[in-house]
């Protein structure tokens, strides 16, 4: 069975498609669309998203065992079962049909009548006149094929009436008034039929039908917009015109205070995202002797055991640093060695911006659908440091995690094992297997 995170911004409707999904087929997944745990704009440029999903867009899966994917369908399809996909491959077919259908021909008049009355388009009465033929075109062919139906593929929910519904979420919510919508009788049955599923219910809440057409608002929209620097105001005639040097500089100045052009993003991404600076989510704590990445180049180069280990111990400092026991909660769920691996390389990747105050030798334990996870973490500070920051958040939940005493031989055995990757592991009960470091 699928499991990971989906990472969006809050009330995203591409999103609501996975979500939806996994309601259905069981799939544990866990959705990062807030901070701490994912900021819009901010998490989604890092390092390390961009390794996984080039375009930093959003929604986008990353699986437990480091298996990733961006584009909603593909999402949506991965973490369904069989029955929403469709059983047969005639079934299968149709599910496709009618989510290419949901792309081409319903999101695109949808936003353009949908977008300007949230603020997020400029009005243009055209588009939208022309907008609302098409989305009447799209409900009388959808109420002609559910004239005799009650789902749009075969007897029961699938892929094609999570993604059509979710393509009309706004317009039910926004624009379709009673008197637009009374004549396609057929389509607003299986609408409120499908919303009301327990399963699009636990993702959509309760869903409220438009009861006054919405229209553009032109305070809305430019509250939206992003805001300009005025034009310098033009000197008066007859005035002295300013030094050359001084002019320079205050050139100079106006450079450095223009923005940054802002990234390329679709409308709905652009009015959502929030780009709040990041902080060192360690700058209240007071500095420390022990300096972590010269520890960490006596690991790499040098003996472990000889070297290295007794380097971290001559240097550590206890009041700036804790040592901390991790287990992975769910031994149960690990099947063959590579994914489990593929499990703690997903972790490191997502902890990124930890590694400058942190070090861990993680390890697992056993063969295929036998096996266990557990490491060492140093952290800079007395306390587990995913907390701190909204990138770190994301798998930390699926440990246990106990803090150990620096000066109890338990520690110093534990810290000797796990760092040199060999010892009796007595409080494992399994053989090494294979080990990762984050460093």
């Amino acid at each position: 069975m699928a499991a990971g995170t989906l990472y969006t911004y809050p009330e995203n409707w591409r999103a609501f498609k996975a979500q939806i999904a996994a309601q259905y087929s069981g799939a544990r997944l866990k959705v990062a669309s807030s901070p701490p745990a994912f900021t819009f704009g901010q998490t989604n440029r890092t390092p390390g998203f961009i390794s996984n999903f080039p375009l930093g867009k959003v929604p986008a899966f990353q699986g437990d065992d480091g298996f990733c994917l961006f584009e909603s369908n593909a999402i949506a399809h991965y973490l369904s079962n069989d029955a929403l996909r469709g059983a047969t491959p005639q079934a299968a077919s149709q599910v496709l049909q009618w989510v290419s259908f949901a792309d081409s021909e319903i999101i695109p008049p949808a936003s353009a009548w949908v977008f300007p009355t949230l603020g997020i388009m400029q009005f243009n009465k055209q588009a939208t006149e022309q907008a609302k033929e098409d989305v009447k075109r799209v409900l009388t062919v959808l109420n002609q094929h559910l004239n005799t139906r009650t789902f749009l593929v075969g007897e029961r929910v699938s892929l094609a009436d999570i993604s059509v519904v979710c393509s009309m979420l706004w317009l039910y919510k926004q624009v379709l008034e009673p008197s637009f919508r009374q004549p396609y009788t057929n389509v607003n049955r299986w609408f409120v039929t499908c919303v009301n599923q327990p399963q699009f219910k636990a993702v959509l809440g309760e869903v409220k039908l438009c009861e006054k057409m919405a229209q553009f608002d032109a305070k809305k929209f430019a509250e939206m917009q992003p805001k300009k620097e005025a034009p310098p105001k033009k000197e008066k005639a007859g005035k002295e015109s300013a030094k050359p040097q001084e002019k320079k500089e205050k050139e100079k100045k106006k450079e450095e205070k223009k923005p940054a052009p802002e990234e390329d993003m679709d409308d709905c991404d652009a009015a959502l995202a929030a780009e709040p600076k990041s902080k060192d989510p360690f700058a209240h704590l007071p500095k420390s002797p022990f300096v972590m990445d010269e520890f960490k180049r006596k690991y790499s180069n040098e003996d472990t055991l000889k070297v290295a280990l007794p380097h971290f111990w001559e240097h550590f400092d206890r009041e700036g640093y804790s040592i901390w026991f991790s287990q992975y909660k769910f031994p149960e769920e690990l099947t063959l060695t590579f994914k489990s691996c593929n499990l703690i390389t997903g972790m490191f990747q997502r902890l990124d911006k930890l590694r400058k105050n942190a070090f861990a030798s993680v390890i697992l334990f056993g063969t295929n659908n036998d096996s266990v996870i557990s490491g060492i973490w140093v952290f800079r500070g007395q306390e587990l440091a995913f907390p701190l920051s909204p990138d770190w958040q994301i798998d930390y939940e699926s440990y246990d995690w106990r803090k150990l005493d620096p000066d109890s031989e338990e520690c110093k055995t534990m810290v000797k094992e796990y760092f040199a990757w060999e010892g009796d592991f007595k409080h494992v009960g399994k053989a090494f297997n294979q080990g990762k470091i984050f460093k």
